[in-house]
């Protein structure tokens, strides 16, 4: 498919071709208003939840993390998801040493090691390893659609694992959890969207049924921890306290909210009513309809990202446009669950919502990859004629 090189108008494209690419645009131009209500949105709460605690301090910071962010998913976006999955192995290795740094070198928050921190910044490398672990998924099945199922082959399922294990198993030294359950289902839903045998979900299957029973009969504690959610006022005082608060917050808001700015529980009740449980103070002060309009962008997003990555001109960008989708729409919906008292209490924020800097990069840097999905169904070449026109480039010629 040709495209005029001063413009990408669809005019001169073939009818079958013209039908895919006005599809692709408006899903391109309905992905980047949602984003861009999602970080606005985000950015209102922010300010609402942190003023009468830390001024301008959050706001500030998210601030200088969305333009952080608007720059990598813009140098995502102009590299192009190809140039980016050709040296998936070398983000892998990144990863992998980054949170081996987090988990050794740094003393830990609240628990976890998850964090390296340099001066009154901190980064969270587990957020970049979902985008890094997608993106290996991604160009491994692609490689290898014929063996990458196979066990023995030396193409085949066992490197898949290992690789994408040994990252998965350093974010479970940082007891990050969640991030661990999250990226890896996201590699298995990619595995699966390749072709991958069911059969193989067996093992996985029973080593779950194996480790649930063992906390269930053997591990009372970390039983208690994981079913304070089903019956949380009975510990608001110890387990079940942020989530206690949580529903009460969300109960008060009843169906228009209490007031912008007027939380009650974000000042002395809510802890991280800023970062993880930030939709708490979203529903006691905005109401149900606003968290309802909040899933509903949630959900449009995955709409539409799942709509360019079904219209991939590649096998790759389809399942790396399928991973970076799973990955953002399930993390909302943890987080949803979470607040709202539907799944035990995870340290998961809510995507391009939640204060938090690494987050917010690594979320806008998988929409800049899907926009290079996008485009690139469009136009096979939009990287070398965007990149052509861009200052620098002009000086040279």
């Amino acid at each position: 498919m040709k495209i005029p090189a001063r413009s990408y108008s669809i005019r001169n494209t073939q009818p079958e071709e013209k039908d895919v690419s006005l599809e692709v645009w408006q899903a391109v131009r309905s992905l980047l208003v949602i984003t861009a209500v999602l970080i606005a949105f985000g950015l209102t709460m922010l300010y609402s939840a942190s003023y009468g605690t830390a001024g301008l301090k959050y706001f500030s910071n998210q601030l200088i993390w969305i333009g952080l962010g608007f720059a990598a998913g813009c140098t995502a976006f102009l590299a192009g998801y190809k140039r980016i999955a050709s040296k998936s192995l070398w983000w892998m290795g990144i990863s992998f040493i980054l949170l081996l740094i987090a988990c050794f070198c740094f003393k830990p928050i609240n628990g976890a090691t998850r964090w390296i921190r340099f001066g009154g910044f901190s980064i969270q490398p587990s957020e970049f390893a979902k985008i890094a672990v997608a993106v290996f998924a991604a160009k491994y099945c692609s490689d290898h659609i014929r063996t990458f199922s196979m066990f023995w082959h030396k193409k085949g399922l066992l490197p898949l694992a290992a690789v994408s294990g040994a990252v998965i198993g350093a974010i479970l030294m940082g007891k990050d959890l969640g991030t661990t359950l999250l990226v890896g289902s996201m590699t298995f839903a990619t595995m699966l969207a390749a072709g991958l045998y069911l059969r193989y979900l067996i093992f996985p299957g029973i080593i779950g049924v194996l480790i649930a029973l063992y906390i269930k009969f053997f591990d009372a504690m970390r039983l208690a921890r994981v079913t304070s959610f089903l019956n949380p006022e009975s510990v608001q005082q110890g387990k079940g306290y942020q989530l206690w608060n949580s529903l009460l917050a969300l109960g008060s808001g009843n169906w228009f909210g209490v007031g912008f700015m007027t939380s009650r529980l974000k000042a002395k009740y809510l802890p991280e009513a800023h970062t993880d449980f930030i939709l708490a103070i979203v529903g006691e002060e905005l109401g149900f309809i606003a968290m309802a309009a909040v899933i509903l962008l949630y959900s449009l997003y995955g709409y539409f990202a799942l709509k360019i990555s079904l219209r991939a001109s590649s096998r790759l960008g389809m399942l790396l446009g399928f991973a970076l989708t799973f990955g953002i729409v399930v993390q909302a919906g943890i987080n949803l669950a979470v607040v709202s008292g539907s799944a035990p209490t995870k340290g998961m924020p809510a995507p391009f919502i939640s204060y938090g800097g690494s987050n917010l990069i690594a979320c806008m840097i998988a929409t800049g990859l899907l926009l290079s999905i996008a485009f690139e169904t469009i136009d096979p070449e939009y990287t070398e004629r965007i990149t052509a026109k861009l200052p620098w480039k002009r000086k040279r010629h």
